[in-house]
């Protein structure tokens, strides 16, 4: 009686790796893309979060609160580059620092694989008791490791009306390097 062997022959074997080779090469890269999507899509919310929460216990309780990069989650950071995290408090001393008797209504961790920068000069965003944002307007850049042209801006205005805008090219540069 003879028996009839089954399995793969190697050239059958090396054409099924090639091919899976293939569809991991064309799924990877699709793969890290949506990822990056994702989190630029995460941190525009948090970030969109933050403000409204910010700017309506301002208006509700008639008191002046601050949003200010923070990397600790407790005191706010120099510079613009709020990559590392922020922070929202209730400012009564109305000094823009948080001082230990100040609540936080808002705590952001750090960012992963985005980049958000606030217009050069607006380290901090104040809400005034009426809920509108003191100072000039404030443009949020935000920007993953797909690169520049998935960069998008947030607006907030004096009112503290919140729109999108379109990133300029020092915008872009600032907050589309990535190491």
């Amino acid at each position: 009686m003879k028996m009839k062997l089954q399995g793969f022959t190697l050239i059958e074997l090396m054409i099924a790796i090639a091919v899976a080779g293939i569809l991991m090469g064309i799924a990877i890269p699709s793969t890290k893309s949506a990822m990056y999507a994702a989190r630029s899509s995460e941190t525009h919310t948090a970030l969109l979060a933050s403000l409204m929460t910010a700017s309506s216990k301002a208006a509700l309780h008639g008191v002046r609160t601050t949003l200010c990069p923070s990397q600790d989650g407790q005191t706010c950071l120099a510079g613009f580059d709020w990559s590392s995290g922020w922070i929202g408090f209730i400012d009564q001393n109305a000094s823009r620092e948080r001082e230990p008797n100040e609540s936080i209504i808002v705590s952001q961790t750090a960012l992963q694989d985005t980049h958000l920068f606030s217009s050069t000069g607006r380290t901090r965003i104040v809400f005034q008791g009426n809920g509108g944002n003191a100072g000039s307007n404030v443009t949020f850049t935000l920007c993953d490791k797909r690169g520049e042209d998935k960069a998008k801006t947030l607006v907030v205005s004096n009112s503290g009306n919140l729109r999108n805008g379109v990133p300029n090219a020092t915008q872009i540069s600032l907050a589309c390097q990535f190491k």
